[in-house]
């Protein structure tokens, strides 16, 4: 396959296709080989081979099977009677969705089967992958979510040479029953008002028309482009990213006395009393002694105390933000193994397809 066109792989009898009948007639002798090396072999050997077609995902390969002298070879991989070859393609794109990357997949390929596999070709099957991702990404949505929490991570792509810090931005929604759905994703090197009021005027497009409360992680401009767009929308700051915050101020040894010490504030009965809980914060030997945190408290704090108007098991869900939290770390275990990607769209598939496979 060297020096092949990949754009190719996915015509009929090409790359991808060729790729499936060397994998699936490598296993099969594998398989006899297994065979005849335990009781299936005693008085028995290999007796040439047969052809056989089966249906793929692209349509129709012959495959040359092996059979023994004595007829009792009943492979698993492609069973006597079956027609049909279980998805080569689906396989390679879940190898990818562990975070394996395409010279991963063909090394591990190449250890399991022996088969050479270009990581171009890999890169080819998992292209696939962007109709889908421009597909869900342009999907219609639910005309009201009463809660959308709006959060990103970094993620490092390689861009004219240089690895660059990138954000991918995630906007997880709740339907008023409860289940939650991740509106879409959007990578952005600079972000700002301008950007997020794109990424709301396309949400309007895709058919909200409101939103209750946006839990948003205190990005300037943020507050205003959301409003721009859904002007009754409660935009109220993430407590937890708030906490983050707050103790990246602090020595490693005083985090938790100091975590504590902010439940006073954020578990306050209503706005005035964590207003009076931030004070005595402040005033107290910790805030003295990190008065950065009282700082950015009272900065946020216009986002801060919304969240007062609501009951405790509304608040709780506010401040404690699983939904998201578990989101993210999924995909950040997944950004974690690949370390850096090639361009943004690896990056945007490695993503799609951990949210949806």
């Amino acid at each position: 396959m060297a020096g092949a066109d990949a754009k190719t792989a996915f015509d009929p009898n090409g790359l991808l296709d060729e790729l499936k009948k060397a994998l699936a007639e490598r296993a099969l002798n594998a398989e006899m080989d297994h065979h005849l090396g335990g009781e299936g072999g005693v008085g028995n050997g290999r007796n040439g081979y047969g052809s056989k077609t089966v249906i793929t995902d692209t349509g129709k390969l012959e495959l040359e099977v092996p059979r023994d002298r004595q007829a009792s070879f009943d492979p698993q991989l492609i069973a006597k009677y079956q027609r049909r070859f279980p998805g080569f393609d689906d396989k390679v794109i879940s190898m990818y969705a562990r975070g394996m990357s395409t010279r991963e997949i063909s090394g591990h390929l190449r250890e399991l089967y022996g088969i050479e596999v270009s990581a171009d070709l890999i890169s080819a099957a998992t292209d696939a992958v962007l109709e889908e991702i421009a597909a869900w990404q342009a999907r219609p949505l639910e005309a009201t979510y009463p809660l959308v929490f709006f959060d990103a991570l970094r993620v490092k792509v390689r861009d004219e040479g240089l690895v660059r810090n990138k954000t991918v931005h995630i906007a997880l929604g709740v339907r008023g029953d409860g289940t939650k759905e991740v509106l879409g994703m959007w990578l952005e090197q600079n972000e700002g008002a301008k950007f997020w009021l794109r990424v709301m005027n396309e949400l309007r497009n895709r058919g909200v028309e409101d939103i209750l409360i946006a839990v948003v992680d205190g990005l300037k401009g943020f507050p205003d482009a959301i409003n721009a767009a859904f002007p009754e929308t409660t935009v109220q700051t993430c407590i937890v990213h708030l906490l983050r915050q707050s103790l990246d101020f602090v020595s490693y040894k005083d985090r938790k006395p100091i975590a504590t010490a902010l439940k006073d504030i954020y578990r306050a009965v209503d706005a005035v009393a964590a207003a009076a809980a931030l004070t005595a914060f402040e005033d107290a030997p910790w805030g003295q002694k990190y008065p950065a945190i009282g700082q950015s408290w009272r900065r946020a704090w216009n986002e801060v105390i919304t969240f007062y108007a609501f009951p405790a098991e509304v608040r709780r869900i506010l401040y404690t933000t699983n939904a998201i939290e578990a989101l993210n770390s999924k995909l950040r275990r997944a950004v974690r193994a690949r370390g850096h990607f090639p361009t943004d769209e690896a990056a945007m598939k490695l993503l799609f397809l951990v949210l949806n496979r």
